[in-house]
């Protein structure tokens, strides 16, 4: 392009100005998220009783996680505009929402103390008339709903802050971890209150994401803003000693033959199936305050994740944020033993930390080692494996229902060995002997 600036590295920018609803953009995105939270963490915590309602969590986390790779390939395309996306996203995630309201139990169940923590609540009853609506209505459409929710916003929202994405797409994808809070605390405040907070909750979103239906679109390609100046920025030698740019920039076929793409979706597996598998734990607790601390840490320790990583660097953040999530694991299991108490409050503390964080880093790797150009259609593939991640969870959550304290331990070491492997990961495409 005539007019394109090319930095030291032979990217190129089409430096423009800066809208005026730049920063609207990005609220109505970062509202958007928060609006398709309940979904997962709502139903995680309240509804995902026993084994029917712990198959339709797995289902509704397969579609989500497989429908942001489409929908971003045809988004990006032009083949799908973001206003008709996001419309279908708001239509989608409102019925999932509705049907959850309709096929779920009318209140908590509260569980007793001692070595039965988790086991009897877990055990007790669980979502009534599921069946074939609450399959369709959550688990398919809602899924579909809020993976085409999640994939666009995530991709508007980083075009428009190019110089910034992975700060930018932090603070939206914690909204889609605390977004739940505020039906946590009510339906625990007044259990049988329940579907009628799932009503609200399927108004708000489908209010939400209408709005940013109607308001949100993509950046212009190759778009910069025109108060930041490209090459100086990709000069950076500060942000480059942190956070390092890829060597060059990779397709999605030549990122796929790589070793770090498959690395980072086991990461996102083990990891994304403790996150969601301790929302299941903790709401199986009783204690509907626990819950929605857990998941108003899962999604705020998100963006302080992000600052902390462009001062200390990715991977040793990462391995932080999967060491803190596996010591959650610990505390659990001891809670469990030792009746809840003061050891439960620490194991949620530890386990909210770290269950959220690693999916922004995540993202903010695929950046730093494929480059920028296909960043989202390649972590649309890393974020798929999401979809495995909710088996994992479901796996260890019927495993929690006779042996509570052995599935705590397995996801410790899931959790664990990540952590461990997070500090080698290497850019592609440099020679081994370039230190890490």
């Amino acid at each position: 392009m005539e007019n394109a600036i090319r930095d030291w590295r032979g990217r190129s920018y089409l430096p423009g100005p800066v809208p005026a609803d730049r920063t609207r953009m990005f609220w109505l995105a970062w509202a958007a998220m928060a609006a398709i939270s309940p979904l997962q963490y709502g139903y995680a915590a309240l509804l995902a009783r026993e084994s029917t309602g712990l198959t339709l969590l797995a289902v509704w986390i397969a579609g989500q996680a497989a429908g942001a790779l489409p929908a971003l390939h045809l988004v990006r395309r032009g083949r799908l505009s973001v206003r008709t996306a996001l419309s279908a996203g708001a239509a989608l995630s409102g019925a999932g929402l509705f049907t959850a309201a309709l096929t779920g139990p009318g209140m908590f169940t509260a569980a007793p103390t001692g070595p039965g923590i988790f086991t009897a609540a877990l055990t007790g009853p669980g979502p009534v008339g599921g069946g074939l609506v609450a399959f369709v209505g959550y688990a398919l459409l809602g899924g579909l709903g809020a993976g085409l929710v999640y994939g666009v916003c995530g991709e508007v929202v980083s075009s428009w802050f190019p110089d910034r994405p992975a700060a930018r797409v932090g603070l939206i994808t914690g909204a889609f971890g605390y977004g739940a809070v505020p039906l946590l605390v009510w339906a625990g405040i007044a259990p049988g209150a329940t579907p009628a907070a799932f009503l609200v909750a399927a108004v708000v979103a489908v209010t939400a994401i209408g709005a940013a239906a109607r308001r949100l679109r993509l950046a212009p390609a190759l778009w910069w803003p025109d108060d930041v100046d490209p090459r100086s920025h990709a000069l950076d030698a500060a942000r480059l000693r942190v956070t390092p740019d890829a060597a060059k920039q990779f397709g999605l076929p030549q990122a796929l033959r790589t070793r770090t793409l498959p690395a980072l979706a086991l990461i996102l597996t083990c990891a994304g199936a403790v996150s969601v598998f301790d929302v299941i734990v903790v709401g199986a607790s009783g204690s509907w305050a626990a819950v929605a601390v857990l998941v108003a840490l899962n999604g705020a320790s998100r963006s302080v994740a992000m600052r902390a990583s462009e001062l200390f660097g990715r991977r040793r953040v990462l391995a932080v944020v999967l060491g803190a999530l596996a010591l959650g694991q610990f505390l659990l299991a001891a809670s469990g033993m030792a009746g809840g108490g003061t050891l439960l409050w620490l194991g949620v503390v530890a386990a909210g930390l770290g269950g959220g964080a690693f999916y922004p880093l995540l993202a903010s790797l695929v950046r730093e080692f494929f480059g920028v150009e296909r960043a989202g259609e390649i972590h649309a593939v890393v974020y798929s494996a999401k979809a495995l991640a909710g088996v994992v969870a479901v796996v260890l959550a019927l495993i929690a229902l006779t042996a509570p304290t052995a599935a705590l331990l397995a996801a410790a070491a899931l959790a664990a060995v990540p952590a461990l492997a997070s500090p080698r990961l290497r850019i592609p495409g440099l020679p081994v002997t370039i230190p890490l």
